[in-house]
């Protein structure tokens, strides 16, 4: 409003000059006429300064108070002036930036070791009254790992594993039914998870029992292990393995549940031999300590028709070029033992004592002995594992078809052209195991049967 009156006033002011120009130049008007005018001027008189309305509040208003004019005071630092040619002060600029980001990246790094602090002061509040516990927290770095062990920092899977009574009772069975490989000895727990094998092992006699995993679900198992008063005997290391810094020297038994899908998906068993090489004393024991892969013939034309035909015909629409993407995925299930159609052939035997990292690629040739008449549809894969190495009681368990279910199920390897079996016939294949180079944690499978070869990713 303040804007407006000025803008009509400045109007009028100017037409007031025009007018009071052009009329001094029609008229001629002597000097004495002229100070006649001033002296007094009209609008000096009391009446001009009455408002129209009285009381009227816009005239109380200082519409002005309503904003203030924004001024910026500017100065150039250390001598810089109007002068200083535009390039130096485009330098300067470009000095004063770097220099603030690093004061950024300082305090950044001084965030980051008072939360590392905080994290040390929490959970090593133990340790301050107990000198026997100690729980280490390692530097992490983001890496092409990041989602596999975000995935173990869910509680579902911790909980799917758990259930799984194949599994967790073998490995209860194990320890307790043989404490004697655990009394008094130092333990390492690789990929310890909520600590359920640190905690059987702690309670079969173990002095000290050391758990290392590198997923979040470590937060967690620091709880369990503090609510079932094992802290006195377990120690709990948050990192990999292959980085961490482990309060002993030598250990004198490994056990770590690293087994995945078809045995070796996941390549947890790499951190397991790594930690054997590093850390296992001389006649140490790691446990299982005998794995096994095999092979089983399947005939099943309705779930292969299922999941491979059904492109061929989709709501009246031909997408069979989908099952050049299909067919490469193993799929991971519960096969029908009714429809396992050969004798079981094994593929590859590990003993985790003598093993190294390069064992865990292979080829194998193998002969699959069919029962009976049918059509081959696919080849299946599953593990067994076992506790022997100085086991009073032997402890075994399978994820194979015909034993009791397990999380791990079985693998399947669907064939892209089935063909007819007869029951004594002998199939010959060929199976080669890689890890994918991009991502060493899935495996390259390549099959050869029926004089074809076809390579799946289990990822």
């Amino acid at each position: 409003y303040s804007l407006l009156l000025k803008k009509h006033f400045l109007i009028v002011s100017l037409n007031i000059s025009l007018i009071l120009t052009t009329w001094f130049i029609n008229m001629n008007p002597t000097s004495e006429y002229l100070n006649s005018l001033c002296n007094p001027v009209p609008w000096e008189k009391e009446e001009y300064l009455k408002p129209v309305l009285e009381d009227d509040l816009l005239l109380q208003f200082d519409v002005e108070d309503l904003y203030e004019p924004v001024t910026v005071p500017f100065s150039y630092p250390n001598g810089l002036s109007d002068n200083t040619s535009v390039l130096e002060r485009l330098k300067h600029m470009e000095a004063r930036a770097q220099a603030a980001e690093a004061a950024l990246a300082r305090a950044r790094e001084d965030l980051q070791r008072m939360k590392q602090f905080a994290q040390d002061f929490v959970m090593n509040a133990d340790v301050r009254t107990n000198s026997s516990s100690t729980t280490t927290i390692a530097d992490l770095n983001e890496d092409e790992d990041g989602v596999y062990f975000s995935s173990y920092g869910h509680y579902g899977i911790h909980e799917e594993m758990l259930k799984d009574k194949v599994r967790t009772e073998s490995y209860r069975d194990f320890i307790y039914q043989n404490p004697h490989i655990f009394k008094d000895k130092i333990v390492l727990d690789v990929g310890c998870g909520t600590g359920i094998l640190s905690m059987f092992a702690a309670k079969a006699g173990a002095k000290k029992v050391i758990g290392v995993d590198q997923s979040e679900i470590l937060y967690q198992a620091m709880d369990i292990i503090r609510l079932n008063r094992l802290e006195g005997n377990i120690t709990l290391v948050k990192g990999r393995i292959e980085e961490v810094d482990l309060p002993v020297e030598k250990v004198d038994v490994i056990i770590s549940e690293w087994m995945g899908y078809f045995l070796l998906f996941e390549s947890m068993l790499d951190s397991v031999l790594y930690a054997k090489d590093k850390y296992l004393a001389t006649g140490g024991s790691v446990y299982p300590d005998i794995c096994t892969i095999s092979l089983v013939a399947v005939g099943d034309p309705n779930k292969h028709a299922d999941r491979i035909a059904f492109w061929d015909d989709v709501y009246g629409f031909n997408m069979s070029c989908m099952k050049k993407a299909v067919i490469p995925e193993p799929v991971v299930e519960v096969l029908d033992p009714k429809t396992i159609i050969s004798e079981p052939c094994g593929i590859k035997r590990i003993d985790c004592h003598t093993a190294c990292v390069p064992d865990l690629e292979f080829s194998s040739n193998f002969t699959l002995k069919i029962t009976k008449l049918s059509m081959c549809t696919a080849v299946a894969g599953y593990f067994d594992i076992f506790f022997e190495k100085n086991c009073h009681k032997k402890v075994l368990f399978s994820t194979g078809p015909h034993s009791t279910q397990t999380h791990w199920k079985q693998t399947i390897f669907l064939l892209e052209k089935p063909f007819s079996v007869k029951a004594g016939e002998a199939l010959k294949g060929k199976i080669t195991i890689q890890k994918n180079r991009k991502d060493p944690r899935s495996l390259i499978v390549t099959l050869t049967l029926n004089n074809l070869t076809q390579t799946y990713n289990l990822q």
